[in-house]
This record gives structure tokens, C-alpha cells and sequence, in this order.
């Protein structure tokens, strides 16, 4: 017996469109590396998620890894990516 969901499968196509510079991040999104450090994945995420306490979060374990260095050239967030999507829908939810 197997479950669906639906929202989470919409929310990880909206988020892992393919922007490949930065020109290619729409007004009001920025870029973020999730992932294991040779498997990273680049999602695009609206701006509004660096208000939410559970986004910020991860943005100081991602300093406290780091620091403001961030060897892809956007923002790595040290977590897996079925963790980032869960998060992510439980924001769009």
C-alpha cells in the first residue's frame, strides 16, 4: 500500500526549475546548493522563506558550516534534499 503526495511532488518541480546564472533567477528568488558536496542540487526559492524560523535554521547551521564562503557561489545548506523539500512544503502549505 502506497501513499501520494501530491503537493510534494508539485512543490519539488516548482523549486528545482532550471536556472543556470544568475540572470536566470527570477525578481523576488535566490538560489540555494542542498545536498551532499559532490551530489548538489540548485533550487530556486522565493525570497519570503528567509522570514520563516525553521528557514533560518538552516541558514545558521549553514553559517556555523560555512561561514560566508560558500564554495558553489550561492547559499549550501547542509541537509539532505528530501529534507529541504519537506521543509519547503511545509512552508507552502
Amino acid at each position: 500500500m502506497g501513499f501520494r503526495f501530491p503537493g510534494v511532488v508539485h512543490t519539488k518541480q516548482l523549486i528545482q526549475k532550471s536556472f543556470f546564472n544568475t540572470k536566470d533567477v527570477p525578481k523576488g528568488f535566490l538560489a540555494v546548493y542542498v545536498g551532499e558536496k559532490r551530489k548538489m542540487k540548485r533550487f530556486v526559492i522565493p525570497v519570503s522563506y528567509l522570514n520563516q524560523p525553521s528557514f533560518q535554521d538552516l541558514l545558521s547551521q549553514s553559517e556555523e558550516e560555512f561561514g560566508f564562503d560558500h564554495p558553489m557561489g550561492g547559499i549550501t545548506i547542509p541537509c539532505t534534499e528530501d529534507t529541504f523539500i519537506n521543509l519547503i512544503s511545509f512552508l507552502n502549505a
